[in-house]
Order: structure tokens, then C-alpha cells, then sequence
């Protein structure tokens, strides 16, 4: 089940599929307008969370914590 983008938090790493892209980045920084600032833990790339999501969430969509 995938949680919710309530829950994310600063310092932490999350994966994230939807429409068949995989993703696994850590939480950089909240952004005041809702969004979060994320570093892919393989490429080490900046980008906004919200570039992920931005064509909405597909029938893969998964989210979730990534332990450790």
C-alpha cells in the first residue's frame, strides 16, 4: 500500500514507481508551497518531487519508505 506525501520526511529515502519509472531519492528539503526537494540516491540529480507526479499517478503507482 502506499503511503501518503503527508508523511515524508527530511533526511529520509523513499522509492517511488509510477507509469513505469522508478525512483529512489532522499528528502532534501519542505518546500512552503507543498512540494519537496529530493537528490536521486543513484545519480545523486536534483529535482522536485512534484516532476514525478506531475501527469498524476498510474495504475503501477507505488510509494514507500526505503528502510535504513
Amino acid at each position: 500500500m502506499a503511503m501518503s506525501f503527508d508523511n515524508i520526511r527530511t533526511g529520509k529515502k523513499y522509492y517511488l514507481k509510477n507509469f513505469g519509472e522508478e525512483s529512489t531519492f532522499e528528502v532534501h528539503e519542505v518546500m512552503g508551497n507543498g512540494d519537496y526537494r529530493v537528490k536521486d540516491i543513484h545519480t545523486l540529480e536534483m529535482f522536485f518531487l512534484s516532476e514525478l507526479i506531475k501527469y498524476g499517478k498510474g495504475k503501477d503507482y507505488t510509494f514507500e519508505e526505503v528502510p535504513g
